[in-house]
């Protein structure tokens, strides 16, 4: 399904660099990324393409010429009718047309599997017709989102529903340009969103797009953590050295890109965003919290901060893990800082509002964060960490009953996309305590996924299943167990169900062995090295060996039952 390009436009640009538009066998599109089949790749003049203005890079190989076009040039090409469609457009139709119409949608995101729109009413949408689409896994609707599940490539469908759209002003956004609130756009049928449903909506929002690279960052410390410990490479060479500042450098910094994020989120400036998260983690600030302390609060407890400068005579605490690495602070400064920004662009006259605005934002917000949020966001993860120091130290069986919950509700959690409100008491105890134990137990769900579409796979003579369950089956191995949640499993019931049981037993034993994560590390296979405890004298591979040894019993439970329970329907037969 291809549209005729503009004659004027910016493909005809492109054709005589590619040798003639007799000398292209197939074009095809992806978001902002062009593709090129040609007959004679001689032809190409890649240097050419790549200086046209609009044009952000060009390569060839392999007989294919790729032209990434830059954000501005793209989202013009798209309003102009200048591009040949992608191949996901017809989806994107189908999917607009189905949820109400373009009318109907408040606002349209996507995570790692699924597009996540919030609806003016959810009755219009046509909930059966998407789950029968090809290309669409299933529909979910919960959190006050309207969630269409496509797999892991979400991103390109995303790209095409919002340039087949036009809904580049909805997309990730729930409050227009001057700040207010978009009507409806915390509801899905025009109810006012939960606190939960909210909570849920921020931080998914503000930390999905970090997920690949930090996944990225924590399979390079997982890498090197195994090369050290086997004495393959020393933490003195420059090859470690090189790779580790990239592993650890993002997690380091992650205010400085959650800041980002969160302006984002909240429609304010992104430099804004950027300049608070980087205010937080300013080596002078950082070094000013080792510093001898002029005062302390809470002293004696857990909850203890001190303080080692003041702020206009006001005393600076810092938290006990300081602002590196942390996640909720910047956050909440972020989300100050949006309502400051647009009060601020309604009051300051537009002649000087290029630099004031950002000079009265950050001048406010960072340090309201040092005195005030920081501090209370301290306190508040203390607490919740205290609350499971005390469930886990329970005796004999408090580790082992906790590690059991995260098991086997984890998976009925990602159905609904509620553990995103798990997420971040991992990432506060990776800042203060250089580990987490809360959710060590969530990688073994993908496992048990895994080892039942193996089972379903050795036994069912189902053609259209092993279609689904093939591809299911692959990205389940990397940790991305969605499609065999919603393709497979969960539609058979039974498999879901002793996937859930197994991964409770295996998370029981992670539990009672208090087994702890170090890095936030990538998912499924990529995560084992994140148990691999890097500090000197530490516990070296203890953590990986139970954690193995926990995964390899739940995948037995899951497959030798789902291997007993399987019967193919009786289309199948």
């Amino acid at each position: 399904m291809t549209q005729k390009p503009d004659p004027d436009g910016l493909m005809q640009q492109f054709y005589p660099l590619l040798g003639g538009e007799a000398n292209v066998l197939r074009q095809s599109r992806q978001g902002s990324r062009l593709t090129f089949t040609v007959k004679d790749q001689s032809l190409a003049a890649v240097e050419l393409l790549a200086a046209l203005p609009g044009v952000a890079g060009c390569s060839q190989q392999s007989g294919r010429v790729r032209v990434e076009l830059e954000a501005d040039a793209y989202q013009h090409a798209i309003k102009e009718n200048q591009l040949m469609a992608s191949k996901y457009d017809g989806l994107a139709r189908i999917i607009i047309q189905n949820v109400g119409g373009k009318g109907n949608i408040t606002s349209v995101k996507h995570c790692i599997t699924r597009l996540r729109f919030v609806l003016k009413d959810e009755s219009k949408a046509q909930t059966e017709v998407l789950k029968q689409t090809d290309g669409i896994v299933t529909v979910i609707q919960a959190g006050g989102q309207y969630q269409v599940v496509i797999g892991n490539h979400v991103d390109y469908v995303y790209d095409a529903v919002v340039s087949v759209g036009h809904l580049e002003a909805l997309a990730a956004g729930t409050v227009d340009e001057d700040g207010n609130a978009v009507e409806g756009a915390n509801d899905g049928a025009g109810k006012k969103s939960s606190p939960l449903n909210t909570f849920i909506d921020l931080v998914s929002s503000i930390l999905q797009p970090t997920l690949g690279v930090l996944g990225a960052s924590g399979i390079v410390k997982g890498i090197l953590a195994c090369l050290t410990y086997f004495n393959i490479l020393s933490t003195d060479s420059g090859t470690y050295q090189i790779l580790y500042a990239f592993g650890d450098g993002f997690f380091y910094f992650l205010p400085v890109f959650l800041g980002y994020t969160a302006a984002k989120k909240v429609k304010m400036n992104e430099f804004i965003g950027l300049a608070i998260g980087a205010g937080l983690v300013y080596p002078n600030m950082v070094a000013l919290k080792s510093a001898e302390a002029l005062g302390s609060v809470f002293a004696g407890t857990a909850f203890e901060m001190s303080y080692t400068t003041t702020f206009l005579g006001l005393p600076v605490f810092f938290p006990a893990s300081g602002y590196t690495s942390s996640v909720i602070p910047v956050i909440l400064t972020c989300l100050l800082a949006g309502k400051l920004y647009h009060w601020a662009r309604k009051v300051i006259p537009d002649t000087i509002q290029l630099f004031m605005v950002p000079l009265f934002v950050i001048v406010v917000s960072l340090p309201l964060c040092y005195l005030v949020i920081g501090p209370v966001s301290g306190l508040f993860c203390g607490v919740i960490q205290a609350a499971f120091n005390v469930i886990y130290n329970l005796p004999v069986v408090g580790g082992a009953l906790a590690g059991a919950f995260v098991g086997g509700i984890w998976q009925v959690l990602v159905i609904f996309g509620l553990h995103w409100g798990l997420i971040p008491l991992m990432y506060i105890n990776m800042a203060s305590l250089g580990y987490d134990f809360v959710l060590s137990a969530n990688t073994i769900p993908s496992w048990t996924q895994f080892a039942a579409l193996a089972a379903i796979l050795m036994v069912t003579k189902d053609v259209k299943l092993r279609k689904i369950t093939i591809p299911a089956f692959i990205s389940a191995f990397f940790g991305v167990t969605e499609p065999a949640i919603y393709g497979v499993t969960l539609p058979k019931k039974t498999p879901f169900i002793i996937s859930c049981v197994a991964s409770a037993i295996s998370g029981g034993i992670v539990g009672a062995f208090q087994v702890k994560k170090f890095m936030s590390g990538g998912l499924g296979l990529f995560s084992l090295p994140s148990y691999i405890d890097p500090t000197p004298g530490g516990a070296g591979m203890r953590n990986l060996i139970i954690v193995v040894v926990a995964i390899l019993i739940a995948m037995a439970i899951t497959f030798i039952g789902v291997r007993l329970t399987w019967k193919d329907s009786e289309q199948a037969k």
